[in-house]
């Protein structure tokens, strides 16, 4: 996989005044402004953040912005705009398939596997899920030759046998690394446990998480969900089965992760509730699209990185935030 950079919290010293002055003087710029400077198309700039490709602040209030340093510091980098636009290019099956100089079906084949992992999807006119790889690590893939015995010969006896028992473990994959983007932008451990609850049942979430005001605020803070079509539509609906955990190994780690969370999160400090002053996170979290962590005091409703490893069922169970812990992207 790509040594994608990290992204970090970056402490906040700056009001919100001043911020909206540097915005007004350009120094802080919106995300639709610094794709236009950066060359790229929205959904490239959107993915270049998740990567960690370009980091981003928060205002104090209007929400992700990019400094004016960061601009020239990605437009310094070797072989821009084109090397920029290359880390982020991503392609579907067919061309994913050329990349790697094999067949579709055995492309697909490998992405039900694990073997290759998707890092965004789409749905079609048809509402058919359309899973999207970059283009970067299909060609690392390719070229080791480790992989050599999967990209030519028969599939191997025990990986035919999953495959025809209906395996399809894209869905599952493109969960884990999404929550490694959403916890490499948590700013602090409220929001940490909202990344968690993201991929959750809203039940599972009330089963751990059994203070209302706790629960309140975990869900302010839960950064919403990739948008396929109207709320409630068919559309919204298939995309709402891959962006919840549906596997029983999977819940499970998720409900233990987001029980260690709270609880540190309760050390951190106290979640917000009438008659108590919600102390300050301290820190600016950087900015997901679609998504953007909340810092508000109040509870209530729901508010509107890197590689990530194939997430192939374990032999035992073992926690999701441990396996980013120790280093996995």
């Amino acid at each position: 996989m790509s040594g994608n950079t990290v992204t970090r919290s970056v402490t906040s010293t700056t009001p919100a005044a001043p911020a909206r002055a540097e915005v007004r003087d350009g120094l802080l710029l919106s995300p639709s402004r610094a794709a236009r400077e950066l060359g790229l198309k929205r959904a490239e700039f959107d993915l270049a953040v998740h990567l960690g490709r370009i980091r981003t602040v928060d205002d104090g209030g209007g929400g992700p912005r990019v400094t004016r340093a960061e601009i020239e510091r990605v437009r310094s980098e070797a072989g821009f705009p084109e090397t920029l636009r290359e880390r982020v290019k991503t392609v579907g099956t067919a061309d994913g398939a050329a990349l790697m100089n094999v067949p579709s079906a055995r492309f697909t084949r490998l992405a039900r596997l694990g073997q290759v992992v998707p890092v965004t999807f789409y749905l079609n006119r048809y509402r058919a899920v359309v899973w999207l790889y970059l283009a970067e690590e299909l060609r690392q893939f390719a070229a080791d030759e480790k992989n050599a015995p999967l990209l030519s010969g028969r599939t191997p006896e025990g990986l035919r046998d999953q495959l025809e028992e209906g395996l399809d473990l894209r869905p599952r994959n493109w969960r884990g690394r999404h929550l490694g983007f959403l916890l490499r932008q948590a700013g602090d451990p409220w929001a940490r446990a909202a990344a968690v609850a993201s991929l959750l049942d809203p039940v599972q979430v009330a089963e751990i998480v059994r203070d209302p005001y706790e629960r309140a605020y975990v869900n302010r803070l839960r950064p919403a969900r990739p948008a396929h079509g109207a709320p409630d539509s068919p559309a919204a609906q298939v995309a709402a089965t891959i962006t919840t955990a549906e596997d029983p190994d999977e819940i499970e780690w998720l409900r233990s992760d987001l029980r260690q969370t709270v609880a540190e999160a309760r050390e951190h400090r106290a979640a917000p509730r009438p008659g108590l002053k919600a102390s300050s996170p301290g820190a600016v979290q950087q900015a997901a699209p679609g998504g953007v962590a909340s810092s508000a005091a109040l509870p209530g409703g729901p508010a509107a990185g890197e590689a990530a490893k194939p997430a192939e069922p374990p032999e035992k169970p073992r926690g999701l935030l441990g396996w980013f812990r120790r280093g996995n992207p």
